[in-house]
């Protein structure tokens, strides 16, 4: 039977499905790992030069106000490729179909982004003193922080014994995903000012 309406699908409804079948497992295993502390998914952030980085290791919940992640794009394919599959039926264009698809899946982006930046701000809010707790403590780059302060990235950094994730600007070079950092400066209760820890040992 599934095989019968398999062969009967287009090639083009055929990668469709797969995209949206792929993105909605992925999706449903990022769900379960994040609200079990685990958050396998593995986030891939692009540096100032184009090139991807992954992360696989285990944050803790972010904002997820980084574009370029693996996790927005998991999004954008689920709400792209579930709205294109229930609506290919009712909206006989095909370029009307794709708009609302990709609107669809740049809301879902959206909504995801603003929901984890939510979460995170109630996570970090807490007892935390981020303006007297943070400056001086050690952690790493989660998503690269461009240097020069062109841009955010992330880092988690452990503070009272607590891991905790922080947008970040830093002056110096560019410092990529798994950089050993420490903080210099607490800019605001969410951005952290910091620098590669290597570069203060003499």
């Amino acid at each position: 039977m599934i095989a019968q309406w398999w062969e009967s699908l287009s090639v083009i409804m055929k990668v469709l499905w797969g995209v949206t079948l792929a993105a909605s497992l992925i999706f449903i295993i990022q769900t379960v790992m994040t609200f079990i502390g685990a958050d396998a998914g593995g986030d891939m952030d692009m540096d100032a030069g184009g090139a991807l980085d992954g992360d696989f290791e285990d944050p803790t919940m972010g904002s997820g106000m980084n574009l370029y992640t693996f996790r927005n794009l998991v999004n954008f394919f689920l709400g792209f490729g579930w709205t294109a599959i229930l609506l290919q039926d009712s909206i006989s264009s095909p370029t009307l179909l794709i708009i609302i698809s990709v609107i669809v899946g740049i809301a879902l982006v959206a909504i995801v982004m603003y929901l984890f930046k939510w979460l995170s701000s109630m996570q970090q809010s807490g007892t935390i003193d981020v303006y007297k707790s943070a400056v001086g403590c050690h952690g790493k780059v989660y998503l690269t922080i461009p240097g020069e302060r062109a841009g955010e990235g992330k880092v988690q950094i452990t503070i009272n014994n607590s891991v905790r994730e922080y947008a970040a600007l830093t002056d110096s070079d560019t410092l990529k995903t798994g950089t050993p950092i420490k903080v210099v400066e607490v800019l605001s209760p969410s951005t952290l000012l910091v620098e590669e820890l290597n570069s203060l040992i003499i």
